[in-house]
């Protein structure tokens, strides 16, 4: 007997995490390797710990972000660079297996970051930008497993629905990136994540009260978007 397979037919891969970028609003040192020397080195941290993000979601939906102290002790070897604006066309500094001309680690503030700035293109022009104060924050781009996050939803009263998502494990640190515009509010995969939250919660918890939105919401199957016509 032979067996016909659809050529059509596409095999069932396992979904893989999105990748996603956050803004921080540190500012971006450089560092002279010794006194008298001109700054070559550049310092500066690229994620902070128990530091909440500014509102992800909506008026009626805020959503916020923390990460936890933990949260990168799993990738700190993993390949990561320090790209300029997150372009893998303008790379800096690459650590690999932990060794490499970028330097990352964690202390109790967050994950930093330092390198020594190429003699390239791409280098000479972030030092001048850097000295001119027209670049001064950073940015990292990772992936999160279903299993590294914890939502809470939280509501004040009348006030509007809190999410707050808690980062406890990154599993994959992409890149560390001096940045020119902040990347935090591109924040659509987390969004989803959020959707997928909603709709996996079971009944309300204690902590919402018997009358609010979102307990009625889910009581009663309500989609907030209307449906398209």
């Amino acid at each position: 007997t032979r067996t016909r397979r659809n050529r059509s037919m596409k095999p069932n891969l396992p979904k893989l995490p999105e990748r996603e970028s956050r803004f921080l609003a540190a500012s971006i040192e450089l560092r002279a390797a010794a006194e008298g020397e001109e700054p070559k080195k550049v310092f500066g941290y690229a994620a902070k710990f128990n530091s909440r993000s500014e509102n992800l979601g909506s008026e009626g939906y805020q959503f916020y972000e923390v990460l936890q102290p933990g949260a990168f002790d799993d990738v700190m070897n993993d390949d990561v660079r320090a790209l300029f604006n997150h372009e893998s066309s303008a790379i800096l500094a690459r650590s690999k297996n932990g060794v490499g001309s970028l330097q990352i680690g964690i202390d109790a503030t967050g994950l930093w970051y330092e390198f020594e700035a190429p003699d390239t293109q791409v280098g000479r022009d972030l030092m001048t930008s850097l000295k001119r104060g027209d670049v001064d924050q950073s940015s990292f781009s990772f992936t999160v497993g279903k299993d590294g996050q914890e939502w809470t939803e939280t509501r004040d009263g009348d006030g509007p629905t809190i999410f707050t998502r808690t980062i406890k494990k990154v599993s994959r640190l992409y890149d560390v990136s001096p940045v020119t515009y902040p990347a935090y509010p591109d924040a659509t995969v987390a969004l989803r994540s959020l959707e997928e939250f909603r709709k996996e919660m079971p009944e309300a918890p204690a902590t919402i009260e018997e009358n609010s939105v979102s307990h009625w919401e889910r009581r009663l199957a309500f989609i907030s978007k209307p449906p398209a016509v």
